[in-house]
Formats: C-alpha cells, sequence, structure tokens
C-alpha cells in the first residue's frame, strides 16, 4: 500500500464515532470549533466517600478525554462540584460540622481516589458555591423569558411554557414524577415543574437574590458553569444515565429558555455498577467505595475492571470479575518487565535490522484495530482483548530468544569466549527488533488508555501480590512457609500433601510454579488455574 493510501486509511480509523442519547445513534464526531473541544461532565456531591459507580463515570469520561488529545485535539474539560445540597446539609447537620467542611472534606477525598485511578484533572472543577452569581443571573434571564415563577421566595421552572421538555429522556409528560431529590410542592403550578431557586431554611447557608435569601436548586448549576467555562453551545455534556432524567431533562429545558441557541453536539452516558442486579448507589446501601475496593485490589486492577465493559453498557460488579481484572494487569505488567530485563542486556548493542515481517505486521494492525475499536464509541473491550495477540507474540519472542541463547552457549561452551560474545551478538538481532517494536506499541496504547502504572513495573508487580496476599489473608512469611512444607513434602515423595498444599494456595489466589532456581509464585484467580492446577497433580505425582 502507497503511504498516501496509508495516511488515508489511519485518517478514517480515526474519525471518531460517538453515541448520542439525544438521537439515540452513533454519529460522526464533528466539534464545534476545529481542532478544539468543549466537553461537560456532572460531578459529584461531596457529603461521603465516593463509591464504584463514581469510578464507572469518571474513567469512562476521562478514557473520553485522554483518545480526544490523542487524536490531536484541544480539550477543554469540565467537572463540577455540587457543594451545596440537601444531603450536604443534612450530613454536616448530623455531623456537628458546617457544610462548607464536610464538602471539602469529601472534595478533597474524591480528587486522592481520581488521583489512585490515573484520572487526568479535568481543565476546570468548578463548584457550586463559587458560581452564585452566574446561577442568579441565569434564573434572572429565565423569568425574563416568562419561563418561570415565583413563589414565597422559592423559583420553579414551568415546563408548560417550554414544549420540548422530556425531549432527551422521551418520557411522557402524563408519566412524568417530581424530582427524587426534593418533597412535592403543592404549590406548584405543575407537579414537574422543578426548583431553580430555594427558600433559606433556618440554620441553612443562603445567599442573597431577588427573590430573598437562598440557595440554587440542583440543575441550575450545571446550566450556569458549563454556560460560563464553555458557553451555550459546545460538543459534549456527559454523566450517568440515570442523570438523564431529571437532571440533563431539566438542564437543557432551563438552558434553551434562557438562551434559546444553547445546543449540545452530543449528549453521553454512561451505564451503572451493578450487585445482585441492582443498581449500586448510596441511597440503596449496596454500594462499595473506592476505598473499599483499593484496600483489596490494585488501581489499575480496578480500572481494568471499569473499562472492560463497554462504557454504555452495565458493570455486574463481583469479586470474581476484580480478581480476573487483578490477573489480566499482573500478566501485562510481568510480560511488559520480562521484556524490559531482556532489552535491557542489549541496549549497547547498537542493533539496526529491520522488525520481521510477522512481528511489524502485528504491531501495524494492533495499531489499526487500536484506533478501529477506540473511533468506534470507545468499544474498550476489544481494545483490552486485543492485547492478548501483542502478549502472546512478545512472550513467543522472549521464550525464543532465551532458546536462542541457551542452544548458542552449548555451541560455544568450548570456545574463546570474545568468539562466543560476537555469535550472541549476531543471532538474537531478530528477536530483539521484534522485542523492542511489540513492547513500545503495548506500552504506548495502555498509556493513552491510563493503564500504564505511576511507579516502576516491578513496584506495581510487588503491589500487586501484596494485594492478592491480603485477598488471601497471608502474610509473605507466612506463604514462604507453606511453600517450604510443600517443598520438604516434595523431597520427601508426600504429593498427596505437596499437591493439597499448592491446590489449597491456589484456591486464595496464589499459584505456585516451580522452576529451576527454585519454587516462584505469581497471583491468580482461582477458577484460571483449575485445570492448570489439576495437570500439575498429575505431573507431580508421577515423579
Amino acid at each position: 500500500m502507497a503511504e498516501s493510501e496509508t495516511k488515508a486509511a489511519e485518517e478514517d480509523l480515526t474519525k471518531l464515532r460517538l453515541f448520542n442519547s439525544m438521537t439515540k445513534e452513533k454519529e460522526l464526531f464533528r466539534p464545534r470549533v476545529e481542532g478544539k473541544v468543549g466537553m461537560y461532565v456532572c460531578g459529584v456531591t461531596p457529603y461521603d466517600y465516593s463509591h464504584i459507580g463514581h469510578a464507572r463515570a469518571y474513567v469512562a469520561f476521562e478514557v473520553l478525554f485522554r483518545y480526544l488529545k490523542f487524536l490531536g485535539y484541544e480539550v477543554e474539560y469540565v467537572r463540577n462540584f455540587t457543594d451545596i445540597d440537601d444531603k450536604i446539609i443534612n450530613r454536616a447537620n448530623e455531623a456537628g460540622e458546617t457544610v462548607e467542611s464536610l464538602s471539602g472534606r469529601f472534595i478533597n477525598e474524591f480528587l486522592l481516589d481520581m488521583a489512585e485511578l490515573q484520572c487526568l484533572s479535568p481543565t476546570h472543577e468548578p463548584r457550586v458555591t463559587e458560581h452564585i452569581e452566574h446561577i442568579i443571573e441565569l434564573i434572572t434571564k429565565i423569568m425574563e423569558n416568562g419561563k418561570a415563577y415565583e413563589m414565597e421566595g422559592d423559583v420553579y421552572f414551568s415546563v408548560d411554557s417550554y414544549p420540548e421538555y422530556l425531549r432527551l429522556s422521551g418520557r411522557k409528560l402524563d408519566h412524568n414524577l417530581p424530582g427524587a431529590r426534593v418533597a412535592f410542592d403543592t404549590r406548584k403550578r405543575n407537579p414537574a415543574d422543578f426548583a431553580l431557586w430555594k427558600s433559606a431554611k433556618e440554620g441553612e447557608r443562603f445567599w442573597d437574590s431577588p427573590w430573598g435569601r437562598g440557595r440554587p436548586g440542583w440543575h441550575i448549576e450545571c446550566s450556569a458553569m458549563s454556560a460560563h467555562f464553555l458557553g451555550h453551545v459546545f460538543d459534549i455534556h456527559g454523566g450517568g444515565k440515570d442523570l438523564i432524567f431529571p437532571h440533563h431533562e431539566n438542564e437543557l429545558a432551563q438552558s434553551r429558555a434562557a438562551y434559546p441557541e444553547s445546543e449540545i453536539n452530543c449528549w453521553m452516558h454512561n451505564g451503572f455498577v451493578n450487585k445482585d442486579g441492582q443498581k449500586m448507589a448510596k441511597a440503596e446501601k449496596n454500594f462499595f467505595t473506592i476505598r473499599d475496593i483499593l484496600a483489596q485490589y490494585h488501581p489499575m486492577a480496578l480500572r481494568f475492571f471499569l473499562m472492560r465493559t463497554h462504557y454504555r453498557s452495565d458493570v455486574n460488579h463481583s469479586d470474581k470479575a476484580l480478581k480476573i481484572a487483578s490477573d489480566r494487569v499482573y500478566y501485562i505488567y510481568q510480560t511488559l518487565y520480562d521484556c524490559e530485563e531482556v532489552l535491557s542486556i542489549y541496549r549497547e548493542e547498537g542493533i539496526s535490522v529491520p522488525v520481521p515481517d510477522g512481528d511489524k505486521k502485528s504491531v501495524d494492525d494492533h495499531h489499526s484495530d487500536f484506533l478501529k475499536h477506540m473511533s468506534d464509541d470507545l468499544k474498550t473491550t476489544d481494545v483490552l482483548d486485543g492485547f492478548m495477540n501483542l502478549l502472546k507474540s512478545i512472550n513467543s519472542n522472549l521464550n525464543d530468544l532465551k532458546k536462542l541463547q541457551e542452544k548458542l552457549e552449548r555451541q560455544n561452551k568450548k570456545q574463546q569466549q570474545n568468539k562466543k560474545q560476537q555469535q550472541l551478538k549476531k543471532r538474537p538481532e531478530h528477536h530483539v527488533q521484534a522485542l523492542i517494536a511489540l513492547g513500545s506499541e503495548l506500552k504506548n496504547k495502555l498509556s493513552i488508555l491510563g493503564l500504564m502504572p505511576q511507579s516502576s513495573l516491578s513496584e506495581a508487580l510487588k503491589q500487586l501480590k501484596g494485594k492478592a496476599l491480603k485477598r488471601a489473608k497471608l502474610s509473605e512469611d507466612q506463604l514462604q512457609e507453606k511453600i517450604e512444607h510443600r517443598n520438604d513434602a516434595r523431597k520427601n515423595k508426600q504429593f498427596d500433601v505437596s499437591d493439597k498444599i499448592r491446590k489449597d494456595l491456589a484456591a486464595l489466589g496464589i499459584a505456585l510454579m516451580d522452576e529451576s532456581t527454585g519454587t516462584v509464585w505469581r497471583p491468580c484467580e482461582p477458577e484460571l488455574v483449575t485445570i492448570a492446577e489439576d495437570a500439575a497433580e498429575t505431573s507431580t505425582s508421577s515423579q
């Protein structure tokens, strides 16, 4: 294929298509301003530690943020904090602290969680309390346009004044219910009308406004902050699919009511995290915090687990799925570590031979598949599956190189050392070049997805093993005692004892491997090693 054709084919693969919740179709992404993207994602209400559902949303949109940057876009990414809300007020009262103290504390905890998950910081992270002026201005504009009304210090949006209401969610107005966050107010003209401004109750934090002392309603905040940072027309608005109604529906209505030209090119929504078939949520008290998960699993295992399901689909939380994700991450890092260790031997060699055709094709195919899947509405599931071919190619080259070196060492055992070195330099060159190309491709794509560890590979492997020991409720010393007990049993030909130790450890997620240098271990997902363990028992018993 000619260079111009190759370039054209790659450009076609980078044409991003995203599912638009408004049109219910995948559409070619065309930013409002060429080369620039404005993206707003609804943030957390910081009254407690963030749960895995929050991680689901913010990893999903952070992956989009990363991929847009990879495609060359200048991205202005806004993610807010709802730092004044009924839930925050109630929790602060229960805890005997101020709203500012409670919300500030949990904002900091949220940011620590995001850093653990290697989520890049948004361009802007506004807090509602910093934008009261903009919120009041927007409400005033809505009222001037006859789309809202004031009653005893409260201001409500009139859904009857906006004919396109429910266009995003597709709900029927006669099926509409009052917002879930507040009790039904009988003063409203229509039960579906929602609060833009709420009069202050005794002891609550308030701000002065044209309608008296009070604070913003839930929905108005995002319309005001997105318009402040991105304008009335921008490219992407995201959040969990539970926000389609009422939050995003109301955002759209009030923004259009104030400024009819308001438009969002693409509405995007991620799926839930489910536990036992039910959406995981604080209100249902069936959630796990991010901290709960990270106490048992490496942050990249959680990130991998969340990306293993397409962002629009619901994720089913289970220990088994997290263990499988952890096992995959360990395999990836171990393979890269082995690759780097081998390449460090040849770092000064100055090898100039080309990458073997088969391995070059593997790299080129992987690059093309990565672009194809990511540009097709961020199919991270297929991308992660595609890593397996690269990993197999790397391990194949590592094994072949090891065999070649062993063979050459045997052949040259009686020759002079300098001749031996000359022959070793000549023969493995193609494998070395293949490993350089394959390893670089894997690390590059892992980096785009935020899956390369912040620490060294050796440190990440150590951390993964530490988490595995914690899940198994074993210390390093306790595990070593079991390994030594097994070794003694094997020496004494007590194979039933040694097999049981190995099988028991496998059930705890610890896989033992007997090598020429001794017995080593690695984390594993128990069900993945059942067949291997059975085979090992047969082999051991026949010794």
